[in-house]
């Protein structure tokens, strides 16, 4: 398991991230029909899972830690930090390397805020709804 998956995981996996989903109640079957041969039951399309709001669920976090000083908004280093993730320079440099990130790997402020866009914009494509100042 790699680095932005940690990240997903403690983001999405957190209670606040559950949304429920409303459940449709059996109906129930007549006597006569029960005992009548059935077709083959054709697959259901499933409905799209709710998004999970990242920035909800990061505030949440912030609001059981008591960690109101990291600036996990534009920080990869405090967003680390706030999910109980190693922020270590090996391990922004492994995240970078999962990312796609081609510059110089050094823990420059160039390389952390690249890392902080890419993991919010890969926690939109994995179903997160994301504010627009996370990414942009």
């Amino acid at each position: 398991m790699g680095i932005f998956s940690s990240i997903r995981d403690a983001i999405f996996g957190h209670p606040k991230a559950a949304a429920p989903a409303p459940q449709a109640a059996p109906q129930p079957v007549p006597a006569a029909a029960a005992a009548a041969p059935q077709p083959a039951p054709q697959p259901q399309p499933t409905a799209p899972a709710q998004p999970v709001d990242v920035e909800a669920v990061l505030t949440a976090i912030v609001a059981e830690k008591g960690n109101p000083d990291l600036n996990w908004q534009t920080s990869i280093v405090d967003l680390m930090k706030l999910l109980g993730l190693d922020s270590s320079l090996d391990n922004r440099k492994e995240l970078a390397t999962e990312l796609g990130y081609t510059g110089e790997k050094d823990g420059s402020a160039e390389m952390n805020i690249w890392l902080h866009k890419a993991v919010m914009a890969e926690l939109e494509k994995n179903g997160g709804k994301v504010p627009a100042s996370m990414k942009d």
